[in-house]
């Protein structure tokens, strides 16, 4: 499997993982323990790609891989030729709440399979080529301009007659930007380019080119969402994978944002499930105090209803298609695992993959699991990104770049609180605390 993998995708995974972050792709070559949910996201995929739309909320603890599994899954997303998009909520850079600053998120983390973000102007552009082919297909000629720029302006009202109902301005500003393009503006053409992405603050004249006022706004942005599936899905993407990460920090806003904000996830899910957004997966993430505590979730009677799910007993036994599925975390066995297939990957880049393979083996991974796992507090769950760090920078390079070093002689593993993320510091430290004791 490694041998067939690019250099460049071999290095940017490594380089990931070497500063001790979650690549952005190459997520399949990483993946250990999530085979129960491979059908079900197929099946979820398929539906997305002829025109359903699909709501799941991804419960874990901290370092369960959360992260990790949004990643594989839009890896899986854009390799069905979906577009992708994930969105960090936050208090201050994201709150949920206002549902425009999510989709200015959204737009500016767009990615396709053959754009990093932003992808919107490609993704536009491609749209625009998508109607000029389809107007000439049905007979306008390609040397009457004037005819064929009516026949695309047409075009356009059309599909995006159902957006319009709701959204109005987003077709105005669509054929803005293409006047201003053609014409040659390329300055106009980017203002009315960032106004459709939701970005405030744009120039008064490219708006007012545009048949636009003001800025983008809560409701405005539901009907910008359905204008750019619409996009999408004729410029070759038949859907969009959003990803709204760590939805569990609403706990911590004040209590009149929480409400707005758990109401606007409400509406959101009611809004997938109505059919309102053909082609769109939307994916919540968040731990389970966010699921189960009263200061989220079951704050809210209706959102409570809409994310009720009953899990076993056993995980063996989880349904992967219902509403809410959870992520065990990582044991002592999936760590190894894991390591196993970084150093594979990390050995088939090499000139000498069979001593990378034979100095750190199976036996060295466990040790160095276990080691990273302890001064965690014992917490495998929340050791991934700390024992891949240490595995790639502390172990890896060095038997490749040092034909003596052997890590079991010449390694001795250090964590310093600098390194660690709050969660990971917060168990390092667990023993430090002192405790009084009746």
């Amino acid at each position: 499997m490694t041998a067939a993998v690019s250099a460049a995708r071999r290095r940017q995974v490594i380089d990931a993982l070497r500063r001790g972050a979650v690549p952005e792709t190459g997520l399949d070559l990483l993946a250990v323990g999530l085979d129960r949910f491979t059908g079900s996201v197929e099946e979820d995929l398929e539906a997305v790609a002829a025109g359903g739309s699909v709501f799941k909320a991804v419960r874990g603890e901290y370092g369960a891989g959360k992260t990790f599994f949004t990643r594989w899954l839009a890896d899986r997303a854009r390799k069905a030729n979906l577009a992708t998009a994930e969105v960090q909520i936050s208090e201050t850079e994201t709150p949920l709440h206002k549902l425009e600053t999510v989709y200015r998120r959204l737009t500016e983390r767009l990615t396709t399979s053959a754009f990093p973000p932003s992808a919107l102007r490609p993704v536009v552009d491609s749209w625009f080529y998508a109607l000029e082919e389809d107007a000439l297909a049905a007979g306008t000629s390609a040397d009457d301009s004037a005819a064929l720029e009516a026949a695309v302006a047409d075009l356009l009202r059309q599909r995006l007659a159902a957006v319009g109902r709701t959204a109005p301005t987003f077709a105005a500003a669509l054929g803005a930007y293409r006047a201003s393009t053609l014409d040659g503006d390329a300055t106009t053409a980017a203002a009315i380019l960032a106004w459709l992405g939701g970005q405030p603050n744009v120039a008064a004249a490219a708006r007012r080119i545009a048949g636009v006022r003001g800025d983008l706004d809560h409701f405005g942005a539901l009907g910008f969402l359905q204008g750019l599936l619409t996009v999408l899905r004729d410029s070759g993407h038949p859907g969009l994978l959003l990803v709204l990460d760590e939805v569990e920090t609403l706990q911590r806003v004040r209590s009149d944002a929480r409400d707005k904000a758990l109401n606007a996830l409400r509406q959101l899910i009611d809004e997938v499930y109505s059919g309102r957004f053909p082609g769109l997966y939307l994916v919540i993430t968040g731990t389970p105090p966010f699921f189960d505590g009263q200061q989220g979730a079951q704050r809210l009677a209706p959102l409570a209803q809409r994310l009720a799910t009953d899990f076993p007993a056993d995980p063996r036994w989880d349904n992967p298609r219902a509403v809410q599925i959870r992520l065990p975390g990582f044991t002592i066995d999936a760590l190894v695992d894991l390591g196993g297939k970084v150093r594979d990957l990390f050995a088939a880049g090499t000139t000498d993959p069979a001593r990378i393979v034979g100095v750190v083996d199976e036996r060295y991974l466990r040790e160095l699991a276990e080691a990273v796992a302890g001064r965690l507090g014992g917490k495998v769950g929340i050791a991934p990104r700390l024992f891949l760090k240490k595995l790639v920078a502390g172990v890896l390079d060095l038997v490749e770049l040092h034909p003596e070093f052997d890590p079991r002689q010449h390694y001795a593993l250090t964590v310093t609180d600098t390194e660690l993320s709050d969660v990971e510091r917060n168990a390092a430290n667990a023993d430090d605390i002192d405790l009084e004791v009746p």
